[in-house]
């Protein structure tokens, strides 16, 4: 029963995609069927054989081991945070991001990481049948994240028309920061977290496609420069910048990075326990959980789940929307594997992702500062639409993997 449970909440979210389009006559439902298909492949690949499960395992202690090099700068500043029996979340989460994002802007800076997003989104661009841009952009998000993948495609995004930008602004909810992977694998199951990376760039381009059908032409299919690396087009030349200052700019946007996640989980955390106070003023039983948790159950049980867990389901995507995925990671972290396997498949593909209320904020506020004001205001006008992008995505990912987890 609740595998058909499954398969027709697929169909649901998929349906709501289509009832909110803003061109329902321009959606290209060849792509999507494709796209379906290669994930439906993908979760299947990932979950249902040894070697699938071997390959994501084999990512997972490959990232919680980049974790464990960056504990040793952590514990030369800092040891008596380190070596303690239970360590403090940020410094066991968020301090190792001062090390590895460096890591990947030096991989950045060669050259090699860019070369490998460019043939990745080209390669998916001829299988999928969308934009060559928008395919590279969703790989780019995998390995640079959201804002990171706006900031170096400022070019491109000047160049496109708006609606384009629409989109990515809607893909950019849907993203992961793989400086930032190791951080939900030390807390979550990385078989499911490395399994949703993949498929949750698919369903991005699906739920765009769906929402924001957008026709591209041969001359506006291009790729701009991006900096530091080659592309198609050479509409502007950035001269690289010296390694050490590229270096030294880069360990300061991770320090920044850290600042603003503990910022938020903080004022996040501390708002949404205010609004709980306020609430049970009214009544102790109301709060916030409890009220998101009554919108989105029906959401939750189309996941596949029973009753009880659904509600608890929904409770944790509504806790996800107003805060963030890490303050969901953290309550359950110490219980995750006591779950049933397939509430804790949905439940862990759901939350990698950075759908939330601050992540708008993020993405109309780096689009302000990157392209002029008809298109930030496009932007700015589609809130709705970015946050709905962002949740579907994460439903129609937590389904597909579930699927094939009982």
């Amino acid at each position: 029963m609740y595998l058909f449970v499954n398969i027709i909440g697929l169909i649901v979210f998929v349906s709501i995609a289509f009832l909110f389009s803003k061109n329902k006559k321009e959606i290209h439902w060849k792509s999507v069927g494709i796209m379906l298909t290669i994930n439906l492949f993908l979760a299947w690949f990932l979950i249902g054989f040894s070697i699938g499960r071997d390959i994501v395992l084999g990512a997972a202690d490959g990232f919680n081991a980049l974790v464990q090099v960056a504990y040793t700068g952590i514990a030369f500043a800092l040891p008596s945070m380190v070596h303690v029996k239970q360590m403090d979340f940020v410094v066991s989460v968020l301090l190792p991001i001062l090390m590895i994002i460096p890591l990947f802007d030096i991989l950045t800076y060669i050259g090699l990481l860019p070369f490998i997003i460019k043939w990745i989104g080209r390669g998916l661009a001829k299988v999928t049948g969308q934009p060559k841009f928008e395919s590279f952009f969703a790989v780019e998000m995998m390995f640079l994240g959201n804002t990171e993948a706006l900031a170096i495609s400022a070019i491109q995004l000047r160049q496109i028309k708006a609606e384009r930008n629409l989109t990515l602004a809607m893909m950019s909810m849907s993203c992961v920061t793989a400086s930032i992977i190791g951080a939900y694998t030390s807390m979550m199951p990385g078989q499911f977290i490395l399994t949703a990376i993949p498929i949750n760039i698919i369903n991005a381009i699906i739920v765009t496609d769906i929402l924001n059908p957008v026709n591209v032409t041969p001359e506006e299919d291009t790729i701009a420069t991006m900096q530091g690396s080659g592309s198609d087009t050479h509409s502007e030349k950035n001269e690289k910048e010296p390694f050490f200052s590229f270096l030294g700019d880069s360990i300061l946007n991770a320090g920044r990075l850290v600042l603003i996640i503990t910022a938020n989980v903080i004022a996040f955390v501390a708002l949404a326990a205010l609004i709980d106070k306020l609430l049970q003023i009214i009544n102790p039983w109301i709060t916030l959980e409890h009220i998101l948790g009554v919108i989105l159950f029906p959401f939750a049980w189309l996941l596949g789940l029973n009753t009880g867990n659904a509600f608890d389901m929904a409770q944790f995507m509504g806790t996800k929307l107003v805060t963030n995925e890490f303050v969901v990671m953290g309550k359950v972290t110490g219980t995750i594997n006591s779950f049933a396997p397939h509430y804790k498949a949905v439940l862990t593909v759901f939350l990698t992702s950075f759908a939330n209320f601050s992540t708008v904020g993020m993405i109309i506020g780096c689009f302000k500062g990157l392209v002029d004001k008809e298109k930030n205001d496009l932007i700015a006008k589609n809130v709705g639409y970015l946050l709905l992008s962002g949740v579907l995505v994460s439903l129609l990912s937590a389904a597909t993997v579930g699927l094939f987890v009982w």
